[in-house]
């Protein structure tokens, strides 16, 4: 698919971040676009971004859905259907995600499959509620969003990353799958899997939101886990107060967004080249590429401290996508 003009693309996610940057430069060539998200102000902001800079006529419409929901994958596949007056698409992108459940022994069961539901149920749901629509068109792609870890579960030695990781890897071995599946099945379609590295987004604001730990709701019996998480790391905060661990999680957070070596924009525009050369495998920033090279390199000792030290040296080392 070498241009986007005139075609319809459907992208989950789409009110921060990398979903929020593909609907404007998918708008900005064209390209018709359906978004969800379950934020509907973040929507509307993508919206009129999209369509400030969109050629007249395109279409730009947003359907609030919570894609780990089945259900409202199905409904939104049906509104999607109606507000376009089509039977079919021609991209879905699942990029929508949070991050959460990091440790299967100390997190809530709650937290950890709600962030599996969404990051890998959101992919399955959706791909199965658009297939009938990406079916009936010309020529259809699904570009499904894993992360590096999706090849490397890690954080870091400290750092348990289970559930975003699991899902991760779910999204990515899917997607080799579809390959050969639409080959045999359904030729005229194609899959990618999108694996960033650090990219410059809100997801960490927005998880905290979504699973409830936003700082400044934090009690006090989540902040004593907090500092008990740290002092296993070997950062005392027994000196810092409740209000001082409130505000250091919320600089960390807009840190991740505002420090990454690759804006979202960038990204974007990463995931669609690759798509436009039907690349299947599409990593996303030189740090990607250096930790898929290590990874590869020496499988044997990635979940080893040595490895980690070699990332640091290298300046990959730090919080993924």
């Amino acid at each position: 698919m070498e241009h986007f003009e005139g075609r319809l693309a459907v992208i989950t996610g789409g009110g921060t971040g990398m979903g929020r940057e593909l609907c404007r430069q998918l708008a900005a060539e064209g390209c018709h676009v359906a978004m969800c998200d379950v934020s509907a102000d973040n929507m509307a902001d993508s919206q009129a971004l999209s369509l400030d800079s969109a050629p007249a006529g395109t279409r730009v419409t947003i359907h609030e859905a919570d894609v780990s929901d089945e259900a409202q994958a199905v409904g939104f596949a049906a509104a999607v259907a109606e507000a376009h007056s089509t039977q079919h698409i021609n991209l879905l992108f699942n990029n929508a995600g949070i991050g959460g459940g990091g440790s299967f022994i100390n997190d809530s069961r709650a937290e950890w499959d709600r962030t599996f539901a969404v990051c890998w149920g959101g992919v399955y749901a959706c791909t199965r509620a658009f297939m009938p629509q990406l079916l009936a068109s010309s020529e259809g792609h699904v570009i499904n969003t894993s992360s590096v870890n999706g090849f490397w579960a890690s954080l870091g030695p400290d750092i348990p990353h289970t559930a975003y990781s699991a899902a991760k890897f779910a999204v990515k071995g899917f997607t080799e799958a579809l390959i050969n599946d639409f080959r045999v099945n359904a030729p005229h379609l194609q899959a990618s899997v999108v694996m960033p590295g650090h990219i410059g987004t809100s997801i960490v604001i927005n998880s905290g939101k979504i699973l409830g730990r936003e700082p400044k709701e934090l009690t006090a019996e989540q902040i004593e886990a907090i500092r008990e998480r740290f002092t296993k790391r070997g950062v005392d905060l027994s000196g810092a107060s409740d209000e001082d661990v409130r505000l250091g999680l919320q600089m960390q957070a807009e840190s991740f967004r505002d420090t990454a070596p690759m804006t979202a924009a960038q990204a974007a525009s990463v995931i669609l080249a690759g798509v436009r050369n039907n690349e299947w495998r599409i990593l996303v920033g030189d740090d990607a590429v250096a930790l898929d090279s290590m990874v590869r390199d020496t499988p044997g000792e990635a979940y080893e401290r040595t490895f980690a030290g070699r990332l640091e040296a290298a300046g990959i080392f730090g919080f993924t996508r």
